[in-house]
């Protein structure tokens, strides 16, 4: 009722919409050859580890360069994709549900420009900052849940792990030598919020023992009774307990 008397017409839900109520709809974004020939593409081939290529019924074409990246990033990261994407792509840039990263251009020399700057981007200690790859038989970038950063659950961190794992197997994001596309996820507990169930290789995080409890802090940095709901063991209860002579309200190991 109140969507009703406010004036929305649900036989008309675009119908004087504002960008403030839900996001606004995706074809708003497409770059220009995407919209021109949106639902009108013929084929696509990879033509190299981390470059495709789309041709549409109408003859234009769709260079994307794929480049791994994380789920967490720093703002300067995030500004310096957008500033490649101004010189290259008009703008345009997208992430992928596993945090791949790609632009897409309309020619080949501008496609091969842009790999060529994507693969000199290095940061201080030598690492790729834009690594091109994670398609065709190889290893897509490793997807994650939120790990210590934001979630109250987790039983291991996130981004440690898949660093971990990515370093390791980075050479196969960069090549297209397995037997078929390899995905890899990381869940931080047994929730499985990380799409581990839908990936060919899973690692999930399990509680191992119960948590350590800082006396003289729990009270001033928790919110006690989300510090007890989040325990996943339930060894953690409201209690009263003596620090240096005196009770506070804090959290205690059940004995």
């Amino acid at each position: 009722m109140a969507f009703i008397s406010s004036g929305y017409n649900p036989a008309k839900p675009m119908e004087g919409r504002i960008s403030d109520i839900g996001p606004r709809k995706y074809n708003e974004f497409f770059p220009p050859v995407i919209a021109r020939n949106f639902g009108k593409w013929l084929y696509h081939e990879i033509l190299e580890p981390g470059v495709l290529v789309h041709v549409a019924e109408s003859g234009e074409t769709c260079y994307t360069v794929r480049i791994g990246g994380t789920r967490t990033m720093s703002i300067t990261h995030i500004r310096e994709l957008c500033d490649i994407a101004d010189k290259y792509c008009g703008g345009h840039l997208r992430w992928t549900t596993r945090s791949n990263i790609e632009f897409m251009v309309e020619d080949k020399a501008t496609m091969e420009a842009l790999r060529d700057d994507l693969n000199s981007r290095k940061f201080d200690g030598g690492s790729f900052k834009f690594p091109v790859g994670g398609t065709g038989a190889g290893i897509s970038n490793m997807v994650h849940t939120q790990g210590w950063l934001h979630c109250h659950t987790p039983a291991t961190d996130a981004s440690g792990p898949v660093k971990a794992v990515m370093d390791a197997l980075f050479e196969e994001f960069k090549d297209m030598r397995m037997p078929a596309p390899v995905r890899i996820a990381l869940a931080c507990c047994i929730n499985m919020c990380g799409a581990v169930h839908c990936s060919d290789i899973g690692l999930v995080g399990i509680h191992r023992k119960p948590p350590m409890v800082d006396h003289e802090w729990a009270d001033q940095l928790c919110e006690i009774p989300l510090a007890v709901s989040a325990c996943p063991t339930a060894a953690v209860r409201p209690t009263k307990v003596e620090y240096n002579g005196n009770k506070v309200n804090s959290i205690a190991i059940k004995e």
